[in-house]
């Protein structure tokens, strides 16, 4: 009998390797929520290992095939890095059983030829060396191989940032991410200790904590809504687009930055955008027990926002590549090709131009992405801005300063987050999500 983890773990990663479906989705579903809680947090461990290590692990596999390019079915390949992840990564699973459930595994799936040949290829790496990784690199392409990135990924990332900083990304990467919450509300923190929580401090914001120990989702105060899982770099993000009388949050989903928007400015009125009218229930239930603002919700496209010179406070977190997120998506790296970049640029260009246009005289602008590409970033900020001299682009750092003054951010946090005026975070430089944020105003 396959172990229920593995075989939740197989049916997530065979749905990934065939376009149907994203990682944090698949493991929130009703075949992962069945398993016990040991089995959940085993079945996560495997399917998020053996994504991010899936290059490392082909590589090892196509080694040991009786030819290199060989051609698998999926549920053979899948099977295989299931198995190699395990004895390769992994300390405390026998690798007994790891072969014998790879090798049931295809069977169960009605791949039974193949079974020789997975259990004869695992056994081989069972008692092969593990890889070492260098405590240096030299190259991109020696990072690239070291971490399981595509090597044309880590060649931007040391153009863009430099070698030191490309790994240090890479190595985070590869690490399960903290896990962040943030309170809503008097007696949260104390709520969550009596559920067995244990939390420590954020690293840079007072309403963050770091989860250190227990699972904040089986809580009864996470189900009503009374804390929300967010990352830190997130959180920021909302945080720096500050105060107004009259929001747009125009892609709002799911709903985290919209909350704090709602939670820092109580008198205020905000609208929240969003696509997909499905992600945007969903917020409502998220932000049911939200204090403060009167939030709406309208379902829209945020390149064809019907709005002009509305509201005095706009956050454009924009839909893309997602590059800053790949250690909680690791996916991203197998799915995303460089000709993307440009279709997403275009996006984003329409998406901050329609927001700029709901700016009233004076109103101030926050565009976002979870990208570390300049073509999502910088480019678009340029392209917007550009023959348009009613807008002009202001620095982040009075805001960062002045959320220290607030008592938001800790003293000493603000100047590690500025990067010509912009806000930018880093994974693995900074202990959170890769952000870009800058901002934008329109004359008065």
């Amino acid at each position: 009998m396959i172990a229920p983890a593995r075989l939740a773990a197989f049916g997530i990663l065979l749905k990934i390797e065939q376009q149907a479906g994203h990682c944090d989705e698949l493991l929130r579903s009703e075949v992962v929520d069945r398993l016990s809680q040991a089995d959940r947090n085993l079945c996560t461990n495997l399917a998020m290992g053996t994504l991010r290590w899936q290059i490392a692990l082909d590589a090892r596999i196509n080694e040991l095939l009786a030819r290199p390019d060989m051609r698998l079915d999926d549920e053979v390949r899948i099977a295989l890095r299931l198995g190699a992840f395990q004895m390769l990564y992994l300390d405390r699973i026998p690798n007994h059983a790891a072969v014998m459930d790879s090798v049931e595994l295809v069977k169960h799936t009605g791949q039974g030829f193949a079974a020789g040949m997975v259990n004869a290829l695992l056994r081989k790496i069972a008692v092969a060396p593990r890889v070492e990784i260098p405590s240096s690199f030299d190259n991109a392409a020696a990072v690239a191989a070291a971490y399981a990135h595509p090597t044309w990924m880590v060649e931007r990332w040391v153009l863009r940032y430099g070698l030191e900083k490309a790994t240090a990304i890479c190595k985070f990467d590869q690490e399960q991410p903290p896990t962040t919450v943030r309170l809503v509300g008097d007696g949260a923190e104390t709520s969550l200790a009596d559920e067995g929580i244990e939390l420590a401090p954020g690293a840079f914001l007072a309403h963050a904590r770091r989860v250190v120990r227990g699972d904040v989702t089986a809580t009864v105060i996470y189900r009503d809504s009374k804390v929300r899982i967010q990352d830190e770099g997130s959180q920021l993000v909302a945080e720096l687009a500050g105060h107004g009388e009259n929001i747009l949050d125009c892609c709002a989903a799911p709903g985290g930055k919209a909350a704090i928007l709602a939670e820092n400015n109580p008198k205020a009125t905000l609208l929240a955008c969003d696509v997909s009218r499905r992600r945007l229930d969903e917020m409502r239930g998220l932000l049911r027990n939200v204090r403060g603002a009167r939030i709406s919700y309208e379902t829209m496209d945020a390149a064809k926002l019907a709005y002009e010179k509305q509201f005095d406070l706009v956050l454009c977190d924009v839909p893309c590549s997602g590059t800053g997120t790949i250690a909680r998506n690791p996916e991203i790296r197998h799915r995303l090709e460089p000709a993307e970049f440009a279709r997403q640029h275009s996006r984003q260009v329409a998406i901050l131009l329609a927001g700029m246009r709901t700016l009233k005289p004076g109103g101030r602008l926050v565009y976002a992405s979870c990208s570390l590409e300049p073509e999502e970033n910088e480019a678009v900020i340029q392209d917007c801005l550009s023959g348009r001299p009613e807008f002009s682009e202001i620095g982040v750092g009075e805001r960062l300063k002045a959320l220290v003054a607030e008592g938001s951010m800790h003293d000493g946090s603000a100047a590690g987050f500025m990067e010509k005026s912009r806000l930018r975070t880093l994974p693995g430089v900074h202990p959170c999500d890769g952000f870009f944020a800058a901002m934008i105003r329109r004359q008065a």
